[in-house]
């Protein structure tokens, strides 16, 4: 345990086990953050990612440095991070400052610059977010606000939007949901309990190929197998 401690200098070893528990350390601490803290940056999810990155990546790259200090400062600021979300979910004062409302900048097609300079975006970067939604004019536009997380949601207005077949009044068939049922050739067994079946009823399935063949077959709402990609021989 000594490339935990502070060190004249380490042996190729240390520096291996000390990047080992560095990982592993930051996979459990952002476990205990949730799967907000890696989706799109919010304010205070990007003040505590930058802060753990410097806090952990020193005593990963100098020998001087122990990890034993690193480690309790990102437990606090792990446990800092978790009461603040918190307080931003039960305090309205806390959730304004933490997860401010969304800006507003394009309203029923007209552009509000002031809106625009307070997010600090410019006009390319907003016809560049546009584009992204299939939106080249901005006279389309109904709504658009800049999020909190830095996305645009854009609604066009109703006249340029696509038509459905429930606006045609077509018959529609029911939504059917595709998951895989084996991937990278593993069985998702997950999903079979979740579907009440098991492995002699997927091997019928799946037939003329077998378990081991299969990379990748999916189940949809109605219990029907597909196979999509079979090993070469």
């Amino acid at each position: 345990m000594d490339f935990f401690k502070s060190q004249e200098s380490l042996t190729t070893m240390g520096w291996i086990l000390r990047g080992i528990v560095g990982f592993v350390f930051l996979i459990i601490a952002a476990k205990m953050m949730g799967q907000r803290s890696i989706s799109q940056l919010r304010f205070l999810d990007f003040i505590i990612a930058l802060t753990l990155g410097n806090i952990i990546a020193h005593p990963l790259s100098d020998e001087q440095l122990g990890l034993k200090g690193s480690m309790i400062t990102t437990v606090s600021l792990v446990i800092l991070y978790i009461v603040a979300i918190w307080l931003s979910l039960k305090i309205p004062l806390f959730k304004q400052f933490f997860d401010p409302p969304a800006i507003t900048l394009i309203q029923e097609g007209k552009l509000d610059y002031r809106n625009l300079s307070k997010a600090k975006l410019t006009i390319d970067f907003l016809y560049a977010e546009l584009r992204k939604s299939s939106v080249e004019d901005i006279s389309k536009v109904a709504f658009a606000a800049w999020e909190p997380g830095g996305t645009l949601s854009v609604f066009v207005n109703t006249a340029y939007q696509p038509v459905t077949p429930a606006d045609l009044k077509l018959p529609m068939q029911p939504f059917n949901l595709t998951k895989p049922i084996i991937a990278d050739g593993h069985i998702e067994h997950t999903l079979l309990s979740e579907i009440g079946k098991d492995r002699e009823w997927l091997e019928t399935e799946i037939l003329p190929h077998s378990l081991n063949n299969v990379i990748l077959a999916t189940v949809d709402s109605i219990l029907k197998v597909k196979v999509h990609v079979v090993r070469r021989p």
